[in-house]
């Protein structure tokens, strides 16, 4: 099996080469990004190409599947580029697999697609995907999921799926995810468990977590299984709710309603001190619950870490400035120059 992966040195691409690095059907990786990184695996060729604008009809001639992690959070102000990636993108990305014949496509969405939902329940891959309306994330995926829609219906003959997680944390990814949500006024020394002494005590303010090389782990075996297809939720449990936040951080519940916490956001974002607009709030409180049912039962997907387990992971790696040489995960400390806040998340 050749095959070509699409943000191919993020968050989530650097877990799916580790899911594959033992796996022998795999003859050949073809690792597409904006930039070029050191990847150790020797079955990889990495071809550098923007997926809003570049060929991409070239690079998968010849291929018999392709992984589509490349995505957009940053720059957060200017959603012409976010969306030129993460929406045309995914289109022209469609388009090359039809002109070169690719077989299969797995693709990145996200819990970030969904209609508004419950919180005391979860949901199956039936829930409508809509998305969230004030977060352009959220539009972001709603958009790629009506274009596989439309895909999966013009070509049937092309195998098409689609993996909709929760948050993706690890160790690596810690200093990426600090430049895209958090911005350089977060001194990583104040990131300690001991020194989080509240929690928001928001109604509705529950959220599932999956550790990244989990969804790694969930990406080879949509790859692998001819069957497999269509859309599956991936979540590590438990839910992350303030009471269960409190018990693993130490710290007490301290209540707020959701519109306070908005308004935060909105005004720190209003006064550029963080990069993240208030409609990842509105996502945050909106989105249902992940009922991952279907790929465990279908293709035996269990995660190795608890959702706990992954957020502590992560606060432990913002704390300690940790990352991956490459270009999106890269420590504050090393290739900071190459890694803008516009950089890529893998998905």
């Amino acid at each position: 099996m050749r095959i070509a992966i699409t943000g191919a040195t993020g968050n989530v691409g650097t877990s799916v080469l580790a899911a594959l690095a033992d796996v022998s059907e795999v003859e050949e990786i073809v690792a597409i990004a904006r930039r070029p990184a050191a990847l150790p695996d020797p079955r990889v060729r990495f071809h550098v190409a923007d997926v809003s604008r570049d060929d991409l009809v070239a690079p998968l001639r010849g291929l018999d599947a392709v992984i589509h992690l490349a995505w957009l959070i940053q720059p957060s102000r200017e959603e012409s580029i976010t969306r030129a990636t993460n929406v045309d993108g995914t289109e022209r990305l469609l388009q090359a697999v039809a002109q070169a014949g690719v077989g299969a496509v797995v693709h990145a969405s996200s819990v970030g697609a969904y209609s508004p939902g419950p919180k005391d329940r979860a949901v199956d891959e039936s829930w409508p995907t809509e998305g969230i309306p004030s977060s352009f994330y959220s539009r972001h995926k709603a958009a790629c999921e009506r274009l596989l829609d439309r895909f999966e219906r013009d070509r049937p003959q092309v195998r098409v799926a689609r993996l909709r997680p929760g948050l993706i944390f690890k160790r690596d990814a810690a200093s990426g995810i600090r430049r895209l949500f958090a911005g350089p006024l977060l001194p990583p020394p104040l990131v300690r468990r001991e020194l989080i002494a509240v929690v928001p005590d928001v109604p509705r303010l529950r959220f599932q977590a999956v550790h990244s090389l989990d969804v790694g782990d969930a990406y080879r075996r949509v790859l692998l299984a001819d069957d497999a297809r269509g859309a599956y939720n991936v979540a590590a449990d438990p839910v992350l709710d303030p009471a269960e936040l409190a018990r693993l951080l130490g710290a007490k519940r301290l209540p707020l309603r959701g519109g306070m916490l908005r308004a935060a956001a909105d005004l720190s974002w209003r006064l550029r001190l963080q990069p993240s607009p208030p409609g990842w709030i509105d996502l945050a409180l909106g989105v249902p619950l992940l009922d991952s049912g279907r790929i465990r039962t279908q293709l035996g997907w269990q995660p190795s870490r608890t959702a706990g387990e992954a957020l502590l992971e992560l606060l432990d790696g913002l704390r300690e400035r940790a990352g991956a040489q490459t270009p999106p995960l890269a420590p504050d400390s090393e290739l900071l120059g190459s890694t803008p806040l516009g950089a890529g998340a893998g998905a």
